[in-house]
């Protein structure tokens, strides 16, 4: 019998996402000016204020007022009357240094014998369905956004954007497990007050959504996926009504919220522990990002058409507790997923610093990830620039997204005989 499901994806704008970017940005001009840099940090952001706090262990100095009004201010609250700007916000910091007794665990003589930041598990997942490994029902969400920011910055075809955004597709598949229709999609996106009525207004929102951003996140899409699209297609378009009143003044953000729509949408499997603000040396990140990797080229190779990797660790432990493989009963390989399980941890190093080394994570290239997912972007090289009153400027050139590199496939079909 057909079955539904559904993901959810929120904007750059987002309150919680506005934190996530924040403590981010502070991370990479860390890592930037010294990479050796451990960091912590953790955002709140309500009316008028940004709130920043955690432990740090660097050799530099920061302004990190100015990189948070910045940050705020690339984001698109700019008006005074979004009652939270980046001109015109407090920023409070509480940020201090890192706890002797959990560094202690982490730096030792030789950098291969880094221990792992925290206990914990972590997951990577990918599934053939989308050209980038990703959950549809995910991709969509994210799509639609990420076009919606477009539109918002253009100011043309729809110029009463806000930048609070939520949005959510619900695909129905069949007993085989492959989409066969998109069946709702529901956007709330925070607008500009209106002189007309609200039942006006909400229908030429609505009207705009369906005629101009849709066709456009359609576009983009596959072919395939395209005819996904259908009119019978539900939409819910600002349910509640009108929405002038969002981000930060409408709801607190705090970092590390939104860790579903920073992974895979609740397909798969999550840890628990947020990304943003952490250095590499938290397992946190680099071990969903090396999981990710993992799973990404597993079935790329044709291992399976979708595979869960776990792996798990003890604070300041070198090697892994345990690596784990669910691949759904897809698998292509006459292997047990156990057996599965043993390979991944051949091929894949999966201690601390070789996943820092292998992805390159001590590298500025953190504020790119904190929205729109962690997962399933292309990678590329950018030169980013950093400023600081203390530190001078200086530009880096920095791989984005290394953990979505398909360039462990042939090891692997060497590996599995494919």
């Amino acid at each position: 019998m057909p079955y539904l499901f559904t993901s959810e994806s929120v904007s750059e704008g987002h309150p919680d996402k506005v934190a996530d970017q924040i403590s981010d940005a502070l991370l990479d001009h860390f890592l930037a000016f010294d990479p050796e840099s451990k960091v912590a940090c953790e955002t709140l952001v309500t009316t008028g204020q940004v709130v920043l706090a955690g432990e740090v262990k660097s050799d530099t100095y920061l302004d990190v007022q100015n990189i948070a009004r910045e940050v705020i201010n690339k984001i698109g609250y700019t008006k005074g009357e979004y009652q939270f700007s980046g001109d015109s916000c407090g920023v409070i910091s509480l940020i201090h240094e890192q706890s002797q007794d959990i560094n202690q665990g982490v730096d030792r003589g030789a950098k291969e014998e880094q221990g792992a930041g925290d206990q914990g598990m972590m997951f990577g997942y990918a599934t053939s369905e989308t050209e980038n490994y990703m959950p549809l029902a995910l991709d969509i969400s994210h799509k639609i956004l990420h076009t919606l920011a477009e539109l918002r910055r253009e100011g043309k075809e729809i110029s009463y954007l806000r930048p609070d955004a939520k949005a959510q597709v619900t695909l129905e598949y069949s007993d085989a497990n492959e989409p066969q229709r998109i069946d709702t999609i529901v956007v709330s996106t925070q607008h500009d007050a209106f002189d007309e009525d609200d039942d006006k207004m909400l229908a030429k929102i609505k009207s705009d959504i369906i005629s101009i951003l849709i066709p456009r996140v359609k576009a983009q899409l596959p072919v395939e996926t395209q005819k996904l699209f259908d009119d019978q297609i539900k939409y819910h378009i600002n349910p509640t009504g009108k929405f002038v009143i969002g981000g930060p003044h409408g709801d607190t953000g705090l970092t590390g919220r939104k860790i579903i729509v920073d992974t895979y949408g609740g397909k798969g499997a999550h840890g628990g522990g947020a990304f943003s603000g952490k250095d590499p040396s938290k397992v946190d990140r680099s071990a969903a990002y090396a999981a990710r990797h993992a799973a990404k080229n597993l079935v790329a190779a044709g291992v399976a058409d979708e595979i869960l990797v776990q792996v798990s660790y003890a604070i300041g432990v070198v090697e892994p507790t345990s690596i784990y493989v669910d691949t759904y009963g897809t698998s292509k390989v006459g292997l047990s997923d156990g057996e599965i399980a043993r390979k991944v941890a051949e091929l894949f190093d999966m201690r601390p610093f070789a996943i820092e080394d292998r992805l390159k994570l001590r590298n500025p290239i953190y504020l790119e990830t904190a929205a729109y997912g962690h997962m399933g972007k292309q990678p590329k090289t950018i030169t980013k620039v950093f400023e600081s009153p203390y530190n001078g400027r200086i530009e880096k050139e920095v791989e984005l997204f290394t953990w979505e590199k398909l360039d462990k496939v042939v090891e692997i079909k060497s590996a599995f005989n494919l």
